[in-house]
């Protein structure tokens, strides 16, 4: 469906944006394009929607360039508010869908739905800027995905919304999957993002430093990995001869073991001083893979666990 090839963008001052960029994305799958903030993604967007132009590269859909006919069939939800704040929630989605040739005798109908789905009904004659971010967020998606769109762009659609509701979008993005959409998710909330997509092209400074499908990633960089979920305090962890490497978080941790070192090598040293409720043999995480990639020493402040979903 969308044909992304060697995408380039370099910036005033030689800052190179995107660099060399490939994926490709159809019907019925999630692509994740993650990655830290300023690493390209929201730039890649941009050339896909025919915002700004690539210096190099091509990127098409349905085998033709973007313009003004396709978009028709493109939804984009921004990582920025764009509503207007003086309009009614009725207003703001009968207004974008009517930029989007959606407005029919239908319309009333399919906005009443979406505003129930996302828990908003009786809200329609309230102002946008007497929402709260996340409800906001809530309108902000219905106007991207009110035309039905075969392709949807959603770049940090998290942005402002409490666990529950990371929940309900959630499920409303895997439900338009199984609809046969096409999902672009835009995020540098990776533990989000290998729960949702399918694909990933995983970006830093620019450049596509891994892309696949999550499981085959995960495969190709999968190691002696170790998950604890416990109470305590686990920075003793770091330090043990059979652990090569570590992440330790506050209620749990992943740990690399060191070549011929097992499960059973790992239990006796954590037994007696953390509180476990869970211990097992893992996949590595995308963040930890973007961690063997680029050094943790270069790990972005941005770049913290999210709220799972």
């Amino acid at each position: 469906m969308l044909t992304v090839q060697n995408i380039r963008k370099t910036y005033k001052g030689g800052i190179k944006a995107v660099d060399d960029v490939s994926f490709t994305i159809e019907p019925g799958k999630v692509l994740g394009i993650l990655g830290p903030n300023g690493a390209g993604k929201t730039t890649t967007i941009r050339m896909i929607l025919n915002i700004i132009k690539p210096d190099a590269g091509s990127i098409t859909f349905r085998g033709r360039t973007v313009d003004e006919f396709t978009k028709n069939s493109i939804g984009y939800l921004p990582e920025e508010r764009g509503l207007y704040r003086k309009s009614t929630i009725a207003d703001t989605l009968y207004y974008f869908a009517s930029i989007k040739s959606a407005v029919n005798s239908n319309t009333k109908r399919e906005i009443s739905s979406w505003l129930e789905r996302f828990e908003l009904n009786g809200m329609e004659k309230r102002k946008v800027e007497e929402l709260s971010k996340g409800n906001q967020q809530k309108v902000q998606f219905i106007a991207a995905a009110l035309h039905n769109p075969d392709l949807l762009i959603l770049d940090e659609p998290f942005s402002g919304l409490d666990p529950l509701n990371q929940l309900k979008f959630k499920d409303v993005v895997l439900s338009l999957r199984e609809q046969g959409k096409a999902i672009i998710f835009c995020t540098h909330q990776l533990e989000s993002a290998e729960k949702i997509c399918d694909d990933i092209v995983l970006y830093n400074q620019g450049k596509s430093v891994v892309s696949g499908t999550v499981e085959e990633v995960k495969k190709r960089f999968g190691s002696n990995v170790i998950r604890l979920e416990f109470e305590g305090d686990a920075t003793f962890l770091s330090a043990l001869p059979i652990v090569k490497k570590s992440e330790i978080f506050p209620n749990y941790a992943e740990v690399e073991l060191t070549d011929g070192s097992g499960l059973n090598d790992l239990v006796p040293h954590v037994v007696s001083r953390l509180q476990l409720s869970k211990i097992e043999r893992m996949q590595p995480s995308l963040l930890s893979i973007f961690i063997d990639i680029v050094g943790k020493g270069n790990l972005p402040e941005d770049f913290v666990q999210p709220i799972s979903v």
